[in-house]
């Protein structure tokens, strides 16, 4: 009978996500045979696009479509659980699919995007088949649709993991590009301070003042400090209080460029993949150390 390794094992479970010591067995039932092993487990704990469903996706890429004339454009991201994944042609062509069809037919959330038709099915009939195929969740997370109050610009970064969406009023191409990269690069809140939720800012003078404090600044000057700091942090994560990225004095703001060029920016959408996605390490050893203490302490 073939030896059964634990990197058998753990190459079986990263196929299936089923237990190790399930794993194991099945393994052991199919002498060492990976494809048989895994059809053993197929057939015990369900398909892979069901097994997989469970394990965090928190790769992807971000896909974005924009129509011929500028107006109308839409920026969507999908998950998976490794950058492998995301380097995938099929897994590449069904965000594109998906970015077109969120443009033209303007669903009202991810469950009405899954139920539009796709190829000989649906959105998520596709995507199902392509995690079974595959055998790595994949998951649609979040898009936006953008009828545009000017014309559209877009820049993609880092293998698709940023996207930006920019509507900018007036200007020109270059300009409209040059914003793109900037917000790809700077990474702002929201357009301006009215965009910035009220928690973050009371947040940030709070620490403001405990720091003033613990340096041993007057009470009487605590509010003024935390005012100043609020000021800043709103320079720093809005769009209109940012520098230029390209400024060449390094001092030029976005509000000021955008100003001397006659334009303003109507609205922005930024996604970097994963962002706010909690992702699971596994530590296998320690896995498989529990597994087998577990084991013992039951003979």
């Amino acid at each position: 009978m073939a030896e059964i390794t634990a990197s058998m094992v753990k190459e079986l479970r990263e196929k299936t996500d089923a237990p190790m010591m399930e794993c194991k067995k099945a393994l052991t039932e199919a002498g060492g045979d990976m494809a048989k092993a895994e059809e053993i487990l197929r057939v015990k704990l369900g398909n892979k696009a069901s097994k997989a469903a469970t394990r965090v996706a928190a790769e992807g890429v971000v896909a974005i479509h924009i129509a011929g004339d500028g107006k109308l454009g839409s920026i969507f991201e999908i998950n998976s659980e490794t950058d492998f994944v995301a380097k995938n042609d099929e897994f590449l062509k069904l965000a594109a699919d998906c970015a077109l069809l969120v443009a033209e037919q303007n669903p009202a959330d991810v469950a009405a995007l899954a139920a539009l038709p796709l190829g000989e099915g649906t959105v998520e009939s596709t995507r199902s088949a392509l995690v079974g195929k595959i055998g790595e969740n994949m998951s649609i997370r979040r898009f936006v649709r953008v009828a545009a109050q000017g014309k559209l610009a877009s820049y993609i970064h880092g293998g698709s993991k940023i996207g930006v969406l920019v509507d900018l009023v007036g200007g020109d191409e270059q300009l409209a590009k040059d914003l793109a990269m900037h917000i790809a690069a700077s990474k702002p809140k929201s357009l301006d301070s009215s965009g910035v939720p009220a928690e973050l800012l009371d947040t940030e003078r709070r620490i403001a003042i405990e720091k003033a404090r613990e340096a041993g600044k007057p009470e009487a000057m605590l509010e003024k400090i935390a005012e100043g700091t609020v000021q800043k942090y709103l320079k720093d994560v809005t769009l209109l209080g940012q520098v230029f990225v390209k400024a060449e004095d390094g001092k030029q703001t976005i509000e000021q460029l955008l100003k001397a060029k006659g334009a303003s920016v109507a609205s922005f959408t930024l996604f970097i993949v994963g962002e706010g996605i909690e992702k699971k390490v596994n530590d296998f050893a320690a896995e498989v150390a529990a597994q087998a203490a577990a084991a013992a302490g039951n003979k």
